[in-house]
């Protein structure tokens, strides 16, 4: 199993912050990895909102042709963090010429596009980018969004995050997704550590999504460019909550009823039994199958987490206004946010949706049972 950890905070928090977490649940994760996502950003970053932002790792000759690339296509660089590590690279983490987080101006020639059209455009210059990279694996792409952060690694977490730095007070964030990743399915990969990123979504999951295959096959016949990579059976969870947001305009309280609908009996006594029923024909090849537990963040910087109908994965929810923390154990959420009350934790079930809004002040509590909100 994997281990995760994530903070969605009024005052800016270190990633350091969140690895320490993980590190606590250390037994539970191999140690073979560390991936973050830094979203609502703090420090310098916290200047240039709406501005892209490129993260990834690249070799020397990989960024003479980022440069090259960017220039054609008229990205000038406005503000850059540069992680060049003088130690030697911890047990296992490979060496690395450049970890690199760039935000870029857009080009003048976008500026009465479309909100759709300028984050489809990113989305394709994040692929290009890590097309051009395969070959040689001269680049390794992780994001390209405004007000988002991403940094992977092979590795010990903590170790990693020491090697690279990660308490510096310019690298800091109000979102934090991390997870330790245990490597049990397929070869190391640095794409396939999560967490997983599309448009402003991610995601990261503990568990094994035995229903990979046909998923991936559905998806991948929506003809979007942005359904594609899949060196994780996790990485689906991301894109179908895209699917759900962007595709069918859903909201988050249907994210359940399209990955674990309920049961045909179920559904006939639900209020809401009819338009479910049809939901979850039109969606049948999105069903997973688990056990799986899923924390995510969506493009409004609220965060999530949902159990498969299996629920055999833990995760909890705890902390107080301001603060909250979401962690695959309780001594992660200890060692986070102590001053709480515990009385008010809470473990998601199998039918639940807990979800932390961007103002910070509750936990909200969605069951499928519930009778669903108006659709505008």
């Amino acid at each position: 199993m994997c281990r995760l950890f994530a903070v969605t905070s009024s005052q800016p928090q270190s990633p350091v912050m969140a690895i320490n977490a993980l590190n606590v649940m250390k037994e539970g994760h191999d140690g073979s990895g560390v991936g973050l996502f830094l979203t609502d950003l703090g420090g310098e970053f916290e200047k240039f909102k709406n501005e892209p932002i490129l993260s990834g790792i690249f070799s020397n000759e990989g960024i003479k042709a980022l440069d090259h690339f960017m220039i054609d296509q008229d990205f000038m660089v406005k503000y850059k963090l540069s992680l060049r590590p003088t130690k030697p690279a911890p047990s296992g983490t490979p060496k690395r010429d450049n970890y690199v987080i760039r935000v870029y101006e857009y080009p003048a020639e976008w500026e009465n596009l479309s909100r759709e059209e300028i984050e489809y455009r990113l989305m394709m210059v994040q692929l290009q980018l890590r097309q051009i990279g395969e070959k040689d694996q001269s680049m390794l792409i992780f994001s390209f969004w405004p007000d988002v952060i991403m940094i992977k690694e092979v590795g010990d977490p903590l170790a990693v995050a020491e090697y690279l730095g990660l308490d510096r007070r310019d690298l800091t964030a109000r979102v934090i997704l991390c997870q330790g990743r245990q490597n049990t399915n397929y070869s190391i990969n640095i794409y396939a550590c999560h967490p997983f990123f599309i448009q402003g979504m991610a995601t990261m999951t503990n568990g094994e999504n035995t229903a990979f295959v046909p998923i991936r096959e559905f998806l991948m016949s929506r003809d979007f460019p942005g359904y594609s990579g899949y060196y994780s059976d996790s990485e689906v969870f991301t894109h179908i909550l895209h699917y759900m947001r962007n595709r069918l305009g859903l909201g988050m309280e249907m994210y359940k009823h399209i990955i674990t609908p309920l049961k045909d009996g179920e559904l006939a006594r639900h209020p809401d039994g009819g338009m479910l029923r049809s939901l979850k024909q039109s969606c049948r090849p999105l069903i997973i199958d688990g056990p799986n537990c899923v924390i995510g963040c969506l493009p409004d910087k609220s965060m999530f987490m949902v159990q498969d109908s299996k629920k055999l994965r833990p995760g909890v929810v705890g902390g107080r206004p301001g603060i909250f923390a979401f962690s695959s154990e309780m001594c992660g959420l200890d060692a986070s946010i102590p001053e709480r009350d515990i009385n008010l934790d809470h473990q998601p079930m199998r039918y639940e949706t807990v979800l932390v809004r961007r103002e910070r002040q509750e936990m909200e509590k969605w069951n499928q049972w519930n009778a669903l909100p108006p659709l505008h």
